[in-house]
């Protein structure tokens, strides 16, 4: 079985391609600057939240650019695949109507355009650190491990949340408050250790999913240290796993599509 979905995956390799690509000439079409606006739009974004969080966080942490930047790449990442992904089945109703495509091929392009925009970024990240004159260590090369993980573990939930769509259109504003909350528990625009409960430290620290990422991320950038063996293989695990429930779930309930979309 997998053996047949790993040839069916190269087998529409080209259309995959092909919705990358359109989805990342749609997101800047008519747009004067174009993929520049990959690096402009982290960079204001940094710019606007070092303003207004310097005075109450940022003279405690050094170089908050980095830090913030390093925490924002990983959730905006985050955000805007899955949300993405989540429409991919509705969003392309019609095409399925008419021809067989699978159907996960759609929800996997969504996530992998974002990850394009997420590559993008690293200029944004590379301007703020010459900028700031942070410190450039040797481990920034291994980021490619930490994208891989995160994409993985965005397609499972990319998976999970489109065929939850399908049947449930309200998860789409659910899913936005959600991320809100997730965007506060996670350690990005501060530093774990300001939580001053020990229990929710450790409740971010275990259940948090992106936290892991962000940890990872910010070894090798901003610290110029190798992860930890738990936030490194945890991320692997956490990964994996999600892309387990994901896949079953939308195989589970595929062929129920058409009679929603």
């Amino acid at each position: 079985m997998l053996e047949y979905r790993i040839k069916t995956l190269f087998k529409y390799k080209d259309l995959i391609i092909e919705l990358v690509q359109r989805d990342l000439k749609l997101k800047y079409r008519r747009s004067f600057l174009g993929y520049v606006w990959s690096i402009l739009n982290p960079l204001l974004t940094m710019t606007v939240l070092t303003i207004v969080f310097t005075e109450m966080l940022g003279k405690k942490i050094e170089n908050y650019p980095v830090y913030l930047l390093t925490g924002r790449m990983m959730y905006d990442f985050l955000k805007v695949s899955t949300t993405n992904a989540m429409k991919s089945v509705t969003g392309n109703a019609s095409l399925l109507r008419k021809v067989y495509v699978p159907k996960y091929i759609f929800t996997l392009a969504k996530v992998t355009s974002s990850m394009v925009d997420l590559i993008f970024s690293f200029g944004a990240l590379l301007i703020v650190m010459i900028v700031t004159q942070a410190r450039f260590y040797w481990h920034i090369l291994l980021t490619p491990l930490v994208i891989v993980q995160i994409y993985i573990f965005c397609c499972g939930l990319g998976f999970f949340l489109a065929q939850l769509n399908v049947f449930f259109r309200d998860m789409q504003h659910i899913y936005g408050v959600i991320l809100t909350a997730w965007l506060y528990l996670t350690p990005i625009m501060y530093q774990i250790e300001f939580l001053s409960s020990d229990l929710l430290r450790n409740f971010v620290k275990i259940c948090n999913p992106l936290y892991y990422y962000v940890a990872q991320f910010r070894d090798l950038v901003y610290y110029g240290r190798m992860p930890g063996p738990r936030i490194f293989w945890g991320g692997w695990l956490i990964a994996f796993l999600m892309l387990a429930l994901g896949v079953w779930s939308f195989q589970r309930s595929k062929d129920k599509f058409i009679l929603y979309i």
